[in-house]
């Protein structure tokens, strides 16, 4: 399993901060539609700095318990500082890959946001995971297909940023259309057919800047890595610049954004 491939610098820790803040009621939809519920015991794949494992502590209750495992010894020692501010005594952290990770007892779910697209054989991935689940234990994943990302009315800037931060995630080996792979993927991995739910972040006017900037500010966190491989814009300054031009360019042509579709599949584990 990977590292992270967009790191954990504090621009992309602040981003993530963002980014779970405005995602959270979709996974929570998610999580909660596939049956995660008081007094599970839980694993999240790929925690980062816990977001997604906080959530599923909220919704597990104190008779649950979730474990969160993640390769990066430096996002989780950012989720464990957080653990320990939020008081959250049902909630511990794993260094290590998830699938070759091994726990003393089997989980009621397996949980993930965000984790499988950045995986070079995703299905080979989840079916490792899933072996840590009970028989008929729920597994639940949330990727992003970023193919729906756009602005009506149209603004350029705003789409000729989002094209070029799909082009160089995906040169960072992600997966853009996983999201509407879920369903190959866990059947290929041995589940039965999954669930799937889609939704998307929308927003015009007054709330346009933070909506924008879920997508925008994916400029900063990838600018080095634009400029590495020539495809950064000469016409700007910097990655805050270009944010600050895409929000101008958005509120002038009082344009609707549309971020990347959230699509929620869930299976359970243990065969057909």
């Amino acid at each position: 399993m990977p590292e992270y491939a967009l790191g954990h610098s504090e621009v992309e820790l602040e981003r993530l901060g963002v980014q779970a803040r405005l995602v959270e009621p979709i996974t929570r939809r998610f999580f909660e539609a596939a049956g995660v519920a008081e007094g599970m015991h839980v694993l999240d794949v790929g925690s980062g700095v816990g977001d997604v494992a906080f959530l599923a502590a909220e919704l597990v209750g104190r008779s649950g318990e979730v474990v969160g495992t993640d390769r990066s010894a430096e996002a989780l020692r950012i989720a464990r500082r957080r653990a320990h501010e939020r008081s959250l005594e049902n909630v511990t952290f794993v260094e290590g890959d998830t699938s070759e990770l091994t726990f003393e007892r089997s989980f009621d779910a397996v949980v993930g946001r965000y984790v499988l697209q950045f995986q070079p054989d995703p299905s080979a991935m989840l079916r490792k995971i899933v072996a840590h689940a009970r028989t008929g234990g729920v597994v639940v994943f949330h990727e992003p297909y970023r193919g729906g990302v756009h602005s009506h009315p149209p603004v350029r800037s705003y789409e000729e940023a989002f094209a070029l931060v799909n082009e160089t995630v995906e040169r960072l080996g992600a997966n853009l259309s996983l999201g509407l792979e879920l369903h190959s993927t866990f059947v290929a991995a041995g589940l039965p057919a999954p669930t799937l739910r889609l939704e998307a972040l929308v927003a015009s006017g007054a709330l346009s800047p933070e909506h924008v900037r879920y997508e925008m500010d994916l400029l900063p966190t990838l600018w080095s890595e634009m400029q590495r491989l020539g495809i950064a814009p000469t016409d700007v300054e910097n990655a805050e610049s270009w944010v600050e031009r895409v929000l101008g360019d958005v509120a002038a042509a009082e344009s609707v954004v549309v971020g990347r579709a959230e699509v929620g599949d869930w299976s359970t584990a243990g065969g057909h």
